[in-house]
């Protein structure tokens, strides 16, 4: 560039040359000082173009560069040559610029297939992502990951560039349209269980108000069976919504509580009960055991009488320990009846002690009729009146026999 005769001269009326393979072109004319300086001027302009052809060829070197738009580039510079008012190698630069539009166009060949290579992978992964949304709106019952997962796709979708427009819009259909099918299942879904979850909690409210009705009962038995029936209810039932099914269920764990501890306590009161019962009708037959029938038959019999008042005013046993000690008492009954048997049949009819011994059993009989009538326990009555009836049929009887 330093010899810019070699490329360009000024002829004596100042007009300006260009020096090519073609021959020589008038660029320009230079009138403001000496020739040198004329070509000095538009040797500048050459080296703002090789410059710009430089820019382009370090752009398209580091990557920087859109092929398509250097190519471009290229093709301006090099048409503007033919034309272009400067001074300097043109024929240099514009085989220079014929390779490096053979590279863009090579580049720019490989940008489009890659272009259209990503182009199709974008265009199989947004298909994909809107085949999976389809398959999740028609089959999916997991409400909550599911919708994690629509939110996801639509994520990944705006990330993916390069589908053409038309395919793009296609696909976007399809996927808005399963995403709105599964907000509608999902709705769906959810009113029913809504409806479901009311209709439960009216079941267990009419539960819970049963066992409340039951927890100051104290027919101990059918109560406590019919409250596990009810707990067996209250498994069987759907679930309420979490704050009514804990609200509900406190409240029947508490009606329950409630009837059992006032069982416990009444239990626990009769067992104490029954067994200070049961220690005295014990001290009580061991006395009645220890009685000397042999000997004297009738005063045996009348202190068996006593031991059987206090007998019976000793109250409530448990079953086994009834039965036992009933037992026990019966056979010392026997052996005091059988000892009058005979001695009554070694006495007089008028002084027969099995007759005297009914009799006293009538009165004694009477006497606890009339403490029954007197503590006003209907159970008692019944039995005292039960027995009286007995005795004096059996004493009937025995009179008309003697």
């Amino acid at each position: 560039m330093s010899d810019w005769t070699a490329f360009g001269r000024v002829d004596a009326e100042g007009t300006v040359y260009v020096k090519t393979a073609d021959g020589e072109r008038v660029v320009g004319s230079w009138q403001a000082g000496s020739p040198e300086e004329g070509l000095a001027h538009f040797a500048r302009r050459f080296a703002d173009v090789v410059t710009e052809v430089d820019l382009v060829q370090a752009r398209m070197g580091s990557g920087a560069a859109d092929a398509a738009h250097s190519l471009a580039t290229i093709r301006r510079i090099r048409a503007s040559l033919p034309e272009a008012h400067v001074v300097g190698d043109i024929d240099g630069l514009i085989a220079r610029l014929d390779k490096l539009a053979e590279s863009a166009e090579t580049k720019a060949g490989e940008a489009r297939a890659a272009r259209e290579t990503a182009r199709a992978e974008a265009l199989v992964r947004k298909t994909q992502l809107v085949e999976e949304a389809e398959k999740i709106a028609a089959e999916s019952t997991g409400w909550k990951s599911a919708g994690d997962r629509l939110k996801e796709i639509l994520d990944e979708w705006k990330t993916i560039r390069g589908v053409d427009k038309k395919s793009d819009g296609e696909l976007w259909k399809r996927f808005a349209a399963a995403r709105d099918g599964f907000t509608r299942r999902r709705g769906a879904h959810f009113a029913t269980l809504d409806a479901q979850r009311k209709q439960a909690q009216t079941t267990k409210e009419d539960l819970v108000t049963e066992a409340e009705t039951l927890q100051e009962s104290t027919d101990w038995g059918p109560t406590a069976a019919r409250l596990k029936d009810l707990m067996t209810e209250w498994k069987a039932a759907p679930r309420a919504s979490k704050e009514a099914e804990q609200r509900l269920w406190e409240r029947f764990r508490a009606a329950q509580d409630a009837f059992f501890t006032n069982r416990s306590s009444v239990f626990t009161a009769r067992d104490a009960e029954q067994r200070g019962n049961l220690e005295r009708k014990q001290a009580l037959v061991t006395e009645a055991e220890s009685l000397d029938v042999d000997t004297d038959p009738r005063a045996a019999q009348a202190k068996l009488r006593e031991i059987q008042g206090q007998w019976h005013d000793a109250g409530r046993v448990g079953r086994d320990d009834a039965s036992k000690l009933d037992r026990r008492i019966r056979a010392v009954e026997e052996k005091v009846r059988l000892a009058m048997d005979s001695a009554w049949r070694r006495t007089e009819p008028s002084a027969n002690p099995l007759l005297v011994q009914m009799r006293e059993q009538v009165a004694e009989a009477e006497q606890r009729l009339e403490r029954a009538r007197n503590a006003g326990d209907s159970k008692r009555i019944r039995e005292a009146e039960n027995a009286l009836n007995q005795k004096r049929q059996f004493l009937n009887l025995a009179e008309q026999a003697s």
